[in-house]
C-alpha cells in the first residue's frame, strides 16, 4: 500500500502587526481509521495516517481485546480512499473472547456509550501496576518531557500534534509516537513497545496532552507505573491511577511539576546518565 503523507502543504494568510502576507504552512493529515475483527468494524478513529501496524497492536491491547501480541494472526492495512480500513485477524481463543464481547455489549441503540454493559466497559477496573514500580527522581521527571520534546518531528513543523513517549532511567526516550488524537499517540506507543518487546514496567509513559481515565488505563495495560503529563488530569484519572497504584505526575512546566498520586517514588536525586 502506498503510504499517506502525514503532513500536508496549506496556504494561508498571516496577518502580523506588520501587515498581511500569504505564506505556506505544514498542517497534519488527518484520516478516519477502522479497526475491523473477523471483518466487522469495531472502532473508527480520526487519526495520523502513520504507524498503522503500532495502531492496530497497540488498540487491541490496551482495549483489553488481546492479552499478547501473540493472539494476533495477521494485519491488513486497507486504503479505501476515504480512509483506512486495518483488518485484524485474531486467533482461535481472542477471537473467541472477542465474540462473546461483542455479543453482551450488543443493545437496541447505537449512541457510544448507551447501556449498562457499555457503561461497565468504559469505567473497567485497571491492572494493578504497583508491584513492579519504579522510581524516578525529579531530574528524571524534568528531563523526560525536555527529551521527548526532541523526538516530535510532525509537531515540530506544524505545533498541532501530541505525542506519547517511553522514558527508561539512565536511557532517556526509548521510544515515541506522534498523533492528532492523544489516544491514538498513546495506543500507537503501546504497539511500539510491544512490537519491539519493551518491559512497560521498565520505564514511564509521558505525554503531551492532559491526562483523561482513558489515558491512566491505556497506561496501566502497558505496565507503566508512571504517566508523567505536560497538561493537568481529571478527577477521575487521579482516583484511577491511586487505584492501580501508579504515580500520576503532571503539570510539568521547566523544573515544576506537581505528583497527584504515590508521590513517594518521586526522590530529590538526579538524573541517571540520560544522554
Amino acid at each position: 500500500m502506498r503510504l499517506r503523507p502525514p503532513l500536508t502543504q496549506a496556504t494561508r494568510l498571516a496577518r502580523r502587526a506588520a501587515g498581511s502576507t500569504s505564506a505556506n504552512r505544514m498542517v497534519p493529515e488527518e484520516t478516519p481509521v477502522a479497526f475491523s475483527f473477523a471483518g466487522t468494524t469495531h472502532a473508527v478513529m480520526m487519526a495520523s495516517p502513520a504507524d498503522f501496524e503500532d495502531f492496530a497492536l497497540g488498540f487491541s491491547l490496551t482495549e483489553g481485546i488481546i492479552d499478547a501480541p501473540d493472539e494476533i494472526e495477521a494485519i491488513e492495512v486497507e486504503d479505501h480512499g476515504a480512509g483506512i480500513d486495518i483488518q485484524i485477524r485474531l486467533r482461535d481463543q481472542a477471537n473467541d473472547r472477542f465474540q462473546a464481547r461483542r455479543r453482551r455489549l450488543a443493545g437496541p441503540v447505537g449512541c457510544g456509550l448507551c447501556g449498562i454493559e457499555s457503561i461497565e466497559e468504559a469505567m473497567r477496573s485497571v491492572d494493578s501496576v504497583e508491584r513492579d514500580a519504579i522510581t524516578l527522581s525529579a531530574s528524571d521527571i524534568v528531563q523526560s518531557v525536555k527529551l521527548l520534546s526532541k523526538v516530535q518531528p510532525l509537531h515540530a513543523e506544524t505545533g498541532a500534534v501530541h505525542a506519547a513517549g517511553f522514558y527508561v532511567p539512565g536511557k532517556g526516550v526509548v521510544l515515541a509516537r506522534e498523533d492528532v488524537g492523544r489516544h491514538n499517540a498513546l495506543d500507537k506507543l503501546a504497539g511500539a513497545l510491544a512490537r519491539r518487546g519493551v518491559d512497560g514496567s521498565t520505564g514511564a509513559v509521558v505525554v503531551t496532552s492532559r491526562v483523561s481515565v482513558e489515558m491512566v488505563q491505556k497506561t496501566a495495560a502497558i505496565g507503566a507505573s508512571f504517566i508523567i503529563a505536560v497538561s493537568a488530569p481529571t478527577a477521575l484519572a487521579i482516583r484511577t491511577a491511586e487505584e492501580a497504584g501508579m504515580t500520576l505526575v503532571a503539570l510539568v512546566r521547566g523544573e515544576d511539576f506537581d505528583v497527584f498520586t504515590h508521590p513517594e517514588r518521586v526522590t530529590d536525586g538526579a538524573a541517571r546518565n540520560v544522554a
